[in-house]
């Protein structure tokens, strides 16, 4: 138990509305990112950027050297770099 689904087996998927309206009236904003390799490395990008303000997600292609992220409104990308150069990576510009 202690899961989103019901003891017959279906599951919730009632969200707040909340999440669509931020979702909505979101913007999104790719950058290059060189220095990535792994999964660490997608958990510290991943955390340094979450906590920026204003930032609803961050989506790290550790592969392609990319970060996706989602933010209420134009992001700052110095800030955004200043995150990501503090996590050990280097933010080379919007993808």
């Amino acid at each position: 138990m202690g899961s989103c689904c019901t003891p017959g087996g279906s599951c919730s998927t009632e969200a707040g509305g909340a999440t669509t309206v931020a979702v909505a009236d979101s913007t999104t904003t790719v950058y290059a990112v060189s220095g990535m390799t792994c999964g660490h490395c997608r958990t510290a990008i991943t955390d340094a950027v979450s906590a920026l303000d204003g930032v609803v997600s961050v989506d790290v292609d550790v592969t392609g050297g990319l970060v996706t992220v989602v933010s209420g409104g134009a992001p700052d990308d110095a800030v955004v770099s200043a995150a990501v150069d503090d996590a050990g990576y280097r933010l080379t510009g919007r993808a």
